[in-house]
């Protein structure tokens, strides 16, 4: 049924009209349409929903084409509020059925709904009353119904998010949020694209693009919360889970929109964050870059309470921290910042993940820590605790530069926001209080851009120069009194620094107004090279001052601009001017940078006379006690004159006022001693032209300076007397009047008797000549007869080493000025008039000696008897400082001072070795003097002597630095050079009193501990020399003491010094080379005698001395010629290293030959063994290259008779078994030892090695079978170690190799010539072994004859019935053998010459018979006597051998080794 009646086409519906409207027509123009849509629009509003029934066919008439399409907007939007007000009229039923026409409907009204864009048009009104009826009767929910609803919805979102802004008012965005919310919570479900459409408007860029949009978005997620989650979670999880993307550029902002959903409602995420866990942990290292940095931003935004409520999610976020990737370890440090600023109860977490991070091996995480800290402590600086300060100020220690100055400029910035709030609380400027210490601590560093960085922070942020004089000085004067003492001494090095810099440019700029020649850009050089020091990269920085001073060659308005920023009166803002004046005409040039550095440098950007003028305003008021800084700052008078003095020093011209000059007179007369003190320290720096320029001054001042020479206090005296010397033209005049005051003075009994002592001194050291009569009959009268050698007073009780200044009695500070007086004169004189100088020295060596008690009567006390040996000690330190009287000192006297640094008092050997310290700093003091710093090594406090210890190494980099900065000091090497401080270092030690026998083992001991003491230092530096010193050790032993040259006990103290320093060097360099050097040691003569020629390879140690050279690497002495220099060229030690095992109880150390020349021929020369029972050494690996090189040079020059080139030795040595048999101890495998193989050999037939020589063996020998013929390796192995353990000459079977037979192995014995010419050979052990007649001859002939190349005989292992005298396998091409080639049978003459495989690990280091380089195999043994053999008895031997080389294949490949390595050669 309901099929036909489908098939019925129904009538349609009359068309009637609302009382008072007329008819509607596609007829009528269009100003009447509109008229009377108009009329029908304003009665429909009227009209109820009970009255709907009429108005069927009226609703179908508007829906029609011709006016859903009509031309005219007007006649749109008319109709389109007429069939709103039907959805009204017909609620909650449509007159409209058809799906279609429904669809075609609703579109028609999203597209009306469009005019709402612009709230200002016309017909806005209309369109407000269609959104607000379409909104209010929910007409879009009957689209809910329809097949392609979603459609419908999408196209109404995008219109809607697309017209909204910020013109609309409230009530407009309430009715879309009113129409467009049902649509998603009444909908049976929301697609993927109307979902799109949702999300794109809260991410970037829609976000900024149109916040409404955003707003309304939010407002929508927010109101439909419930609905969408389903929908929204389905998304995250085909996007997270799955993978599934859609095709919305939502897809790829999958994070971003986690996000701004988690801030919009983060209900909607429940099911999402889990999943977010899984991602964290992924292997895609994108994944957790984007995951990280969406988790940082929502658990640090404020009012988050993410953490708390996912804590698993939290804790897996702070694992990230430790990612092995850099960029998520960045990415988590990054965000920490917000968590510290927006999350109190997060901070605990975040601040131990970054400390951590502040030791991460990346220098950006690193750097990012430090920037976040830093940020995060601008932001609030209660936020930031105070141990995560604490990360940062570690930081700006750190090894990279970036790293470093990112530290200290953000803690700077800190430091300065903090003291220029002005409700800084106390608690904040606590917190930062230590940041100026820190950044000044920053200066010690020699890093020259640290230093930079210093000076810039000092500029900008400690006191800005941007700021008034009165402010910039007010806040100078707060940081200098409120720094720590090391900050301070670094403030004031770093205005001292700034202050010659500033003169070695003006020196530069003195040398251009001079006429252009020569020897002008010869003295410009190094004016530049030591700007370049001061600059980054020195060697760019060269390049750039080179070019700027051809610039100022040519520019003199860059020069007159230099000279007047250089000049004393330049102001703070002038400088400012000049130097961008400068910067402006240089332009654009590569040059710029390093110039800039440079003018910032020396710019006085702080300091003026304005300045000064207003900081002695401060420091009046500090010394007076009055103003706000008395209160606030401890100390403030004194802080201030210290600041005043510091600056007086670098900026002399900027004092030179009147005004400055009348408070300085001010400061002088108060009662306060120290402010008068560093007042005139004041006026010795800044009074040059003081008489000329300021007379009404001058006048005032010069009584106030003789009276405080005459009665004011020794330190005022000392200093005024500086004062007179500077301000005055004629101050011997005026020294002339106050001297008779002063000799009046001179009675025990005087109150000013210590201040004429000291006025006396300081006028004698500048006017020696003008009284030098009655100096002497002072010196020699009074002070010598009645002031050192006399003691009046009876000593105080007091056991203690040291007392405080004020316990010290007038006699004893009278005995301290009277050494002063006389040194202070000898000082001024600068010659040993009359033997004043040797005779001082004796006294004040005396008065050492005698431990402070000049006439040992005991009426010193101890701690006086401390003050007066070292006043004695430090006026021979000022004495020596002048080469006239460093040369007059005896070594008694030196080897006495030097004792001072071992003092029992521990003040004293602090204040001896500060005072020694800057003696050499200021390289006035010689090399010598450097050798008692080791004597340091003994030292019992660790604090102390760590303190010595940079001591001894600022010294070494001083004179490196100053040897490479003066062209000059190399002609001064001997002197100058820190490794030549080693002979008078083992001189001295050699004499230490408690050094009485060469075999004290303690006390070397002691001496060890020195000697390292300084050899780390030196040895651990750059630009060390194995070679250099090993030579310079060998030359020493073969000198005698100077001091006691015929004393034989002295010498060999001397020489155990000396094998104690070879040892700590041979412990150092284990793998010893020799290279060539380009200096010969020379020894100082005052020390040494002139060198034997003998070489002294003897070893003067106990034999039980415990060697820190644990391997026992040896070398040949080199020797030495008689000349100072050594003379031994270094190009003929082959670098070929030599080296024993370790000693055994009851062996001595054996000595080795060298050849040397004579002169009518060659000789040899052997040293005898210490013992007959020694070890053998076995030589170590050396480097493959280094030895191809040695074996090119030693086949034409190894046998040289004018000089022989040193090649590797093998030692042999012999150990006596309970029966007497001799055993063979072969070579070690990597460094153990290993098992004896025992054999019998004739006592007359050992071989022999000379140095250079030959293996040689004796004619007569007895071959005897082994014992260990016919058994396994095992059983042998078994068998050996039972003889070892009775013979007791082996080591435990635990600490041996086993030398069991290796297949394709064998053994090698250098042949090494020439030998003796007596025509018996000698080894170390001094067995002469005979050789045959022609042998002997043979070697007679070959003295006067090129000398033969190098050959090298061979052992076969294979025969195990034969000795070792079977096993020799002779050279076809050698001419020495004992056995003529004629003779050999044929078996020996028809074998292959390439016929023993070889290791491939082997040393190339000598030419074999056949022509191949060849060497000693590792691990194999070693050699082994050798005596001459029958033909029989060797083509035996060969036949044995032949038969236990390897395979064929084997044979194969190590001839095509051989043929590749001899095309290389």
């Amino acid at each position: 049924m309901p099929k036909a009646k489908s098939k019925l086409v129904p009538r349609p519906p009359k068309v009637i009209y609302p009382s008072g409207c007329k008819e509607l027509s596609e007829e009528l123009n269009k100003e009447e349409l509109v008229k009377r849509l108009k009329n029908l629009a304003k009665v429909f509003t009227e009209v109820g929903q009970d009255d709907n029934d009429d108005y069927v066919g009226l609703a179908l008439f508007l829906a029609s084409d011709f006016f859903l399409s009509h031309p005219s907007k007007d006649v749109r939007l008319l109709v389109a509020c007429c069939i709103a007000d039907i959805f009204r009229i017909f609620a909650p039923e449509a007159p409209y059925t058809h799906p279609g026409q429904l669809k075609e409907i609703f579109l028609f009204l999203v597209q009306q709904l469009r005019g709402l864009q612009d709230p200002e048009a016309p017909l806005f009104k209309r369109y407000f009353y269609l959104l607000e009826n379409l909104a209010w009767v929910k007409s879009f929910n009957i689209c809910i119904e329809l097949d392609e609803n979603q459609e419908i919805f999408c196209s109404l979102f995008k219109m809607v998010f697309s017209i909204i802004n910020d013109k609309h008012q409230a009530k407009v965005k309430n009715f879309m949020l009113d129409m467009m919310c049902p649509l998603i919570t009444e909908a049976d479900a929301v697609s993927q694209e109307l979902l799109d459409i949702i999300l794109i408007n809260i991410i970037e860029p829609h976000k900024s693009q149109n916040k409404e949009a955003y707003n309304l978005a939010r407002d929508l997620i927010r109101r439909t919360s419930n609905a969408i989650e389903p929908y929204i979670q389905a998304f995250f999880n085909n996007s997270l889970v799955l993978g599934k993307r859609s095709e919305s550029e939502v897809s790829g902002h999958i994070y971003r929109l986690i996000y701004e959903l988690n801030n919009i409602q983060p209900s909607v995420l429940l099911a999402v964050l889990p999943q977010l866990e899984f991602k964290l942990k992924s292997n895609d290292e994108n994944e957790r870059k984007s995951v990280t940095k969406l988790l940082a931003r929502m658990f640090s935004d404020p009012n988050s309470d993410l953490a708390s409520q996912n804590k698993p999610l939290w804790l897996c976020y702070l694992g990230r921290f430790n990612d092995i990737s850099v960029a998520v370890r960045t990415i988590c440090v990054a965000h920490s910042q917000h968590f510290l600023v927006n999350q109190p109860l997060l901070i605990k977490d975040v601040t131990e993940m970054l400390q951590q991070r502040t030791h991460d091996k990346e220098e950006s995480v690193r750097c990012e820590v430090v920037q976040t800290i830093l940020a995060a402590a601008k932001k609030d600086l209660n936020c930031v605790s105070t141990e995560l300060l604490e990360c940062v100020k570690e930081r700006t220690l750190d090894k990279m530069s970036k790293v470093r100055s990112s530290a200290l400029m953000g803690l700077a910035q800190i430091y300065k926001n903090i003291m220029k709030m002005p409700d800084a609380t106390p608690d904040q400027v606590t917190k930062v209080a230590w940041i100026r210490n820190k950044v000044l601590h920053t200066y010690y560093q020699n890093n020259v851009e640290d230093r930079i960085l210093v000076e810039k922070i000092l500029n900008t942020s400690l006191v800005p120069y941007s700021a008034e004089p009165e402010e910039r000085m007010k806040t100078l004067f707060y940081l200098y009194a409120q720094l720590d003492e090391h900050a301070v001494k670094a403030l004031n090095e770093l205005l001292k620094y700034q202050y010659s810099i500033r003169c070695t440019v003006r020196q530069l700029l003195e040398l251009h107004r001079c006429a252009d020649t020569e020897e002008r850009a010869k003295a410009m050089l190094p004016k530049i090279n030591q700007l370049a020091r001061c600059l980054r990269e020195p060697t760019k920085a060269q390049d750039h001052l080179k070019k700027f001073n051809q610039i100022l060659v040519k520019d003199i308005r860059i020069r007159q601009l230099l000279s007047k920023l250089l000049s004393g009166e330049c102001t703070c803002k002038a400088a400012e001017i000049h130097v961008k004046e400068i910067m402006t005409k240089m332009g654009t040039s590569n040059t710029l940078y390093s110039v800039k550095v440079l003018l910032e440098r020396i710019a006085p950007l702080l300091i003026d006379r304005v300045a000064i003028s207003a900081l002695m305003k401060f420091v009046d008021d500090a010394v007076r006690g009055l103003g706000e800084i008395t209160d606030e700052l401890r100390n403030a008078s004194e802080a201030g004159m210290k600041l005043l003095m510091t600056l007086s020093f670098v900026f002399p011209g900027a004092f030179h006022t009147e005004t400055a000059f009348e408070y300085l007179i001010t400061f002088l007369r108060h009662e306060d001693e120290t402010v008068a003190e560093l007042t005139l320290q004041i006026f010795a720096n800044t009074g040059q032209g003081l008489q000329e320029d300021f007379p009404n001054i001058y006048s005032s001042l010069l009584p106030v300076l003789q009276s405080m020479v005459k009665i004011g206090t020794p330190r005022q005296a000392k200093h005024a007397i500086k004062c007179i010397a500077v301000l005055c033209k004629n101050k011997e005049a005026i020294f002339g009047q106050v001297f008779e005051h002063l000799k009046r003075s001179l009675d025990f009994e005087s109150a000013n008797f210590e201040t004429a002592l000291v006025s006396i001194g300081h006028i004698a050291q500048l006017c020696p000549q003008e009284f030098a009569v009655d100096l002497k009959g002072i010196v020699a009268r009074f002070i010598v007869k009645e002031v050192l050698m006399q003691d009046r007073s009876e000593p105080l009780d007091n056991e203690d080493s040291w007392c405080p200044d004020h316990m010290v009695s007038d006699e004893t500070i009278a005995k301290i000025q009277g050494m002063k007086l006389i040194m202070r004169w000898l000082l001024g004189l600068k010659s040993n008039q009359s033997n004043l100088g040797i005779s001082t020295l004796r006294m004040l060596h005396t008065n050492i000696a005698h431990e402070g008690d000049l006439m040992e009567r005991g009426k010193v006390n101890k701690p006086e008897m401390a003050r007066l040996r070292l006043a004695a000690g430090s006026c021979i330190l000022k004495l020596v400082q002048e080469s006239c009287y460093a040369e007059l000192i005896t070594h008694e006297q030196f080897q006495g001072l030097a004792v001072l640094i071992n003092d029992p008092c521990y003040e004293v050997r602090v204040r001896f070795a500060q005072k020694l310290h800057r003696g050499l700093m200021n390289l006035r003091l010689p090399l010598q003097y450097l050798a008692i710093l080791s004597l340091a090594g003994q030292e019992p406090v660790k604090e102390f002597k760590a303190q010595i210890k940079q001591f001894l190494i600022g010294n070494i980099n001083k004179r490196r630095e100053y040897m490479k900065q003066h062209s000059a000091a190399q002609a001064k090497t001997y002197s100058l050079l820190p490794e030549y401080v080693l002979p008078y270092t083992i001189h001295l030690l050699a004499h230490d009193s408690d050094f009485e026998s060469y075999e004290d083992k303690p006390v070397l001991l002691n001496l060890r501990d020195c000697l390292l003491f300084v050899m780390d230092p030196l040895i651990k530096s750059d630009n060390h020399t194995f070679n250099f010193y090993k030579k310079l050790f060998d030359a020493i032993k073969q000198t005698a003491d100077a001091q006691e040259p015929k004393d034989e006990d002295t010498n060999k103290k001397l020489y155990a010094v000396c094998d104690l320093a070879i040892d700590i060097l041979m412990s150092k360099a284990p793998h010893f080379i020799l290279k060539d050097y380009p200096a010969n040691p020379m020894l100082p003569s005052k020390l040494f005698t002139a060198p034997n020629l003998n070489v002294n390879t003897k070893v003067y140690l106990p034999k039980d001395f415990p060697l820190l050279n644990k391997k026992k690497a040896s070398m040949q002495a080199i020797p030495v010629s008689p000349k100072l220099t050594a003379a031994t060229d270094t190009k003929n030690n082959t670098g070929i290293k030599v080296s024993a095992r370790e000693n055994k109880p009851n062996n001595a150390m054996k000595s080795s030959g060298r050849t040397k020349e004579g002169t009518k021929g060659q000789k040899t020369n052997t040293i005898t063994e210490e013992s007959k029972r020694s070890e053998s050494r076995s030589p170590r690996k050396s480097d493959r290259k280094e030895n191809e090189k040695v074996q090119n040079k030693t086949s034409t020059k190894l046998h040289s008779p004018a000089r022989q080139k040193q090649t590797k030795l093998t030692d042999f040595a012999t150990k006596r078994t309970k029966n007497d048999k001799q055993n063979l101890r072969q070579s070690p495998r990597k460094g153990k030892d290993a098992p004896l193989t025992p054999t019998k050999t004739s006592s007359k037939s050992s071989s022999q090695l000379v140095n250079g020589g030959r293996l040689q063996s004796a004619n007569k020998t007895t071959p005897v079978k082994s014992k260990f013929v016919g058994k396994s390796p095992q059983r042998r192995d078994s068998d050996r170690r039972k003889i070892d353990n009775e013979s007791g000459g082996s080591p435990s079977p635990a600490k041996r190799f086993k030398t069991s037979p290796i297949k394709g192995t064998r053994q090698v014995v250098k042949n090494l010539s020439p030998v003796l010419s007596s025509g018996s050979s000698s080894d170390k052990s001094g067995i002469a072994v005979r050789s045959s007649p022609r042998k002997r001859q043979a070697d007679e002939k070959s003295l006067n004859k090129k000398p033969l190349p190098i050959k090298r005989t061979r052992m076969a292992r294979g025969s195990q019935n034969s000795t070792d005298e079977d096993n020799i396998i002779p050279s076809p091409s050698s001419t020495n053998s004992s056995v003529s080639p004629r003779k050999q049978s044929k078996v020996v003459t028809d074998m292959p010459k390439k016929a023993y495989p070889i290791r491939s690990n082997v040393r190339r280091s000598a030419s074999i018979p056949n022509g191949t380089s060849d060497g000693e195999e590792e691990g194999t043994p070693e050699t082994v006597a050798v005596t001459s053999m029958s033909p029989k008895k060797r083509a035996a031997a060969l036949a044995k051998a032949i038969e236990t080389v390897g395979t064929e294949e084997e044979e194969e490949e190590l001839n095509i080794k051989r043929r590749i390595r001899k095309r290389k050669r």
